[in-house]
């Protein structure tokens, strides 16, 4: 009794789905496989799964990339282009620049030195002291600045103390004015006074005689 038909749709159990499409994956690879080797066809296979996952299956003696040029030239659709095969190549070889120049880098610091050759670590000593002989001229030429500029600071520093002594030294005075100003007007109030008195009202003196 065979199988009975199965509809073609989505499978809704997420469980479900995987195992049939691995099943269906590798009875897929497997045909193709066979149809290579017993044909001697060229055959290219690229699977993704619903992940992202990638599975692929190339005929033995060819190439994914030489396969899609022939495609291209008997269909005339442009799937391929060779410039993105040399641009992955460009940034295989940007990628392993920046590996070495992050490993020099790392050997400047005096890290991961173990691995290095006497030969090896007297160039590293030499870059080192190259670099050291182009810093002191700067180093000196930013010491000398800061030392103007905290010249400077200081001779504002010394004039603003200046200043301010002076101040408290006037408001000093005046306070020890105010201070015995009081002290007088204490001790003798009669005589800190307005300068006038104000006389009492009299009849006139003259009338009262004659």
């Amino acid at each position: 009794m065979g199988r009975g038909k199965i509809e073609i749709k989505r499978i809704e159990n997420s469980a479900n789905r995987q195992v049939t499409f691995s099943k269906r994956r590798a009875g897929i690879m497997k045909k193709a496989k066979e149809i290579s080797v017993l044909c001697e066809a060229k055959v290219s296979l690229l699977v993704f799964s619903s992940s992202g996952k990638l599975y692929e299956f190339c005929s033995p003696a060819t190439s994914l990339p030489q396969i899609l040029e022939k495609y291209h030239q008997h269909s005339g659709q442009k799937l391929w282009d060779a410039k993105h095969e040399k641009l992955s190549a460009e940034i295989d070889r940007i990628r392993k620049e920046n590996d070495n120049m992050q490993m020099e880098l790392r050997h400047l610091k005096g890290e991961d030195l173990t691995s290095l050759q006497p030969v090896e670590l007297g160039v590293i000593e030499d870059c080192l002291q190259r670099g050291i002989e182009a810093i002191q001229p700067k180093k000196w030429e930013y010491l000398k600045k800061l030392k103007v500029k905290n010249k400077s600071l200081e001779e504002k520093n010394e004039s603003l103390s200046f200043v301010l002594q002076q101040q408290l030294t006037i408001n000093g005075n005046v306070r020890e004015m105010e201070n015995g100003y009081h002290e007088k007007e204490r001790e003798y109030p009669s005589q800190i006074s307005l300068g006038f008195r104000v006389q009492p009202f009299q009849p006139n003196l003259q009338e009262t005689l004659q």
